[in-house]
């Protein structure tokens, strides 16, 4: 039986118009990070792995999948549901592409309407050693709001169905430790006004850091492979030494994993990047595709696509908003390991380094 396509309706418009707004807010959403589902007639349609959901009012990204048969492999451990390919609507999927590796816990929550994105607040307050506490106060400001928290896990499956243990409890907001924040509802606009209720309660004042040194930058990135971050916001976690030792001090979540990689390099008092690609060559290493010149500012390789670019600013907004005294947690070296051998993600990095061809 042929499934009903939803997209003209006024419904659908409306759903993409939410994804757009959540994914064009960097403070919300960076790059190819994030995704959001709407449910229709048995359909869930959701952003497609490594599309932007600033272009989603503008382009062909959101894919169809089965929820039923979805929900039924992953509760059964069956393999199929870590990607979803299985269960897209091919006779509807204009675009051709894969859907979200994070479709299966979209397919688990029943509510009509969720968005799945990487608050900066969030994560800051959800990699603090009291975050329980922390976000528990935070959140009674939206008192109405039902809420949990969701220990980490890789997404994929092993996070689905770490929520889909919970699911049954139909929670409105979902704070995924080192990660971000899922909000749900029954329509588009009880989804906006809820991120809106939420971003306030979980709103974080961020460090102040001073401005780069452009100039030396400069300087320091002659004759090597790298330039200084063209975004002045991201050259945050530098030009502080609070910031320098959080963002050091190991991985937060997983797009940092995935696109910068797990080494920050930092360059010493008058050391240049192009003496520090000498050193990594001779070591026989990829050298690091972001280095710290401390009070100075951020130099990036020229080989960080742009996606990779805006999870810089990411981790610039994320340190700035965990004060200083508090212990942090950091993703283990297991779970880096996860994250940097998986296909799924190296899928979603081609796609990354696809974009940097087409038109914005």
């Amino acid at each position: 039986m042929t499934k009903p396509d939803p997209r003209n309706t006024d419904l659908f418009k409306r759903f993409r118009q939410l994804s757009s707004q959540l994914g064009s807010d960097i403070l919300k959403t960076q790059g190819a990070g994030g995704n959001t589902s709407i449910k229709s007639n048995g359909v869930m349609w959701v952003k497609a792995s490594g599309t932007w959901l600033s272009k989603a009012d503008a382009e062909d990204i959101m894919v169809p999948v089965v929820v039923d048969p979805l929900v039924g492999a992953l509760r059964e451990g069956d393999p199929r549901a870590e990607k979803s390919t299985d269960f897209v609507v091919t006779e509807l999927n204009s675009s051709g592409l894969r859907p979200s590796i994070e479709t299966s816990f979209h397919a688990a929550i029943k509510s009509p309407v969720i968005a799945h994105y990487h608050c900066v607040n969030a994560i800051a307050l959800a990699v603090a050693g009291d975050r329980d506490t922390a976000l528990a106060a935070r959140m009674s400001a939206v008192s109405d709001l039902s809420w949990i928290t969701i220990p980490y896990r890789r997404p994929g499956t092993p996070l689905a169905r770490e929520i889909e243990k919970a699911a049954t409890s139909m929670p409105d907001v979902l704070i995924l430790f080192n990660h971000g924040i899922v909000v749900c509802g029954d329509t588009t606009e009880e989804v906006a006004d809820r991120i809106q209720r939420v971003t306030s309660a979980l709103s974080c004042e961020a460090r102040s850091s001073g401005s780069a040194d452009i100039d030396a930058l400069e300087r320091i990135a002659k004759n090597s492979g790298y330039h200084p971050a063209r975004d002045s916001e991201s050259h945050a976690v530098a030009l502080s030494k609070v910031n320098r030792r959080i963002a050091l001090g190991g991985s937060l979540y997983p797009d940092h994993v995935i696109f910068l990689g797990t080494e920050i390099g930092v360059l010493a008092e008058g050391q240049s990047a192009a003496d520090l690609e000498a050193i990594s060559c001779r070591e026989g290493r990829e050298a690091p595709k972001m280095l710290i010149v401390p009070d100075k500012g951020i130099l990036l390789s020229g080989t960080l696509t742009a996606g990779g670019e805006v999870m810089v600013r990411c981790l610039a907004e994320v340190v700035s908003r965990i004060p200083e005294e508090k212990s942090v947690v950091y993703l283990s070296n297991d779970d880096e390991y996860e994250l940097t051998h998986w296909e799924a993600e190296q899928y979603r990095q081609a796609l990354d380094r696809g974009s940097e061809r087409r038109p914005a």
